[in-house]
């Protein structure tokens, strides 16, 4: 009877490379990241890595590509068949809080290097991916001011910049000053700001 660790199937030895890389990617930069180090992270030989992907850039572009292809079919199933621009947003605020934490190093990544991936060719499909993002909050925005849920003067781009900059922030604040909250309190009092506001009635 052998005692050998039988060897990860190939389609779980690339998601294990693509974590891997990720990580690096979020910690030291996309560009400052070599592929070396993502070799030396993963136990082989910088030429083993070439036998999963033809690049660097490769890498990168099978996590960003799995990131938005997430996001953006979330969003297109959080306001599917919902007439309610209010329900709409708060589905979609739900989803990119759940969504974000699952991608986390590939958000950092998309923040960090931005300048660098949109200048690309080959990330062409990020700023489509951005621009449908953006659409999708405008339309439920607008669809609210339309129909006088929300108010009339409401500057919809600026809102969606200013919570989608929310949405966006690392998670790691929660835990500031020894109180935490779950992800689920966070969204809830979030929307509450957003819905509500701070001022008593």
């Amino acid at each position: 009877m052998t005692t050998t660790k039988k060897a990860a199937p190939p389609s779980e030895r690339r998601a294990h490379l693509i974590r891997l890389a990720a990580d690096l990617f979020a910690e030291k930069g996309f560009r400052a990241t070599t592929v070396r180090e993502i070799a030396d992270a993963a136990g082989i030989l910088s030429g083993s890595l070439y036998h999963h992907f033809d690049s660097k850039e490769s890498i990168g572009d099978e996590i960003l590509r799995g990131f938005l292809d997430d996001v953006v079919g979330g969003y297109r199933q959080a306001v599917a068949g919902v007439d309610d621009p209010r329900a709409a947003i708060e589905r979609m605020v739900r989803f990119s809080t759940a969504a974000l934490s699952r991608h986390r190093a590939a958000l950092t990544m998309l923040q960090n290097d931005w300048a660098y991936f949109s200048a690309q060719k080959r990330f062409a499909y990020l700023r489509t991916a951005m621009k449908e993002i953006e659409q999708t909050w405008l339309d439920q925005l607008e669809r609210g001011k339309q129909d006088g849920q929300f108010r009339a003067d409401l500057d919809a781009r600026l809102v969606y910049r200013l919570l989608r900059d929310i949405l966006w922030i690392p998670t790691s604040w929660k835990q500031a000053r020894g109180k935490s909250w779950s992800t689920d309190e966070i969204v809830d009092g979030l929307l509450r700001l957003l819905f509500d506001g701070i001022i008593a009635r």
